[in-house]
């Protein structure tokens, strides 16, 4: 018998989809400790098919309204996507195997040391190229100049992808601080651009959940936490235009270093 009944799946699926749209991360980072302590005897399988079809909603949803906005660079966000596939299908299928017990520690150290980075690291501001290599117009009329690294990105999205389906995280609360860091995108175009992608890679990892069975037991609880987030998902969204690029990266780094917090505190 499930802890909470559908409507307070529903009310959980609402936050982690407002809060994980908000900041490009799907809400895995959220969603996935919540699971584990609501479900203690559930296994690691079940968990991250559940989490990962839940994420796939929101970043379903979120996308769309992104699209609406305009801030999507779909240009980059397909090819990254098209690079993180193998990873994210790869993660999937690994999850059955993998002994958790020696690798949460390790990932939930270095999700601790990125997420403390970002929250202490100095403020930079983002500042167009002298000779930007491509202009996203928003719905609004704001202009990002910029000049992405698509061939890192690619490379750093097989990483990403194997990593957000191997614990249902999602990936986009690591792809979007390697989007704005390291790949020179604006924040506010790295979070809408890593949920199209979060939404492509989340989908290739529920596929081979469902294809393994591993999902099947989720069933009744994937319908309200969608129904939550796909809802959540279209207010994240609108409110994300009015919050500033420093607090979106903060969250992030919070939301890092809870999630490492969690993993060390589980299997420490």
């Amino acid at each position: 018998m499930d802890p909470l009944p559908a409507a307070g799946l529903a009310l959980i699926g609402l936050v982690v989809g407002a809060l994980g749209t908000l900041i490009g991360a799907g809400g895995g980072f959220l969603l996935l400790p919540l699971l584990a302590f609501l479900y203690p005897r559930e296994s690691p399988d079940t968990l991250t098919a559940l989490s990962l079809a839940v994420v796939c909603a929101n970043a379903i949803s979120g996308s769309a309204a992104y699209a609406r906005l305009r801030r999507i660079d779909f240009r980059s966000g397909a090819i990254f996507a098209l690079a993180g596939l193998p990873g994210a299908l790869l993660g999937a299928w690994v999850t059955r195997f993998l002994d958790r017990r020696t690798f949460d520690p390790l990932l939930g150290a270095f999700l601790l040391v990125s997420g403390g980075w970002l929250l202490v690291r100095p403020r930079h501001d983002h500042a167009a190229p002298a000779h930007p290599t491509r202009t996203l117009v928003e719905r609004d009329g704001t202009i990002h100049a910029y000049s992405p690294r698509v061939a890192r990105g690619a490379l750093l999205s097989l990483g990403v992808g194997f990593v957000s389906s191997l614990l249902g995280l999602g990936g986009g609360i690591i792809h979007v601080p390697l989007m704005v860091v390291f790949l020179g995108f604006p924040v506010h175009v790295a979070t809408a651009t890593s949920h199209f992608v979060l939404a492509i890679l989340a989908l290739a990892g529920v596929l081979v959940h469902a294809a393994s069975g591993s999902l099947a037991p989720a069933w009744s609880r994937v319908l309200p936490l969608a129904l939550g987030v796909i809802a959540g998902a279209q207010g994240g969204a609108r409110l994300s235009g009015r919050v500033r690029d420093q607090a979106i990266l903060r969250a992030l780094g919070l939301g890092l270093a809870l999630v490492g917090l969690r993993l060390l505190w589980v299997r420490g």
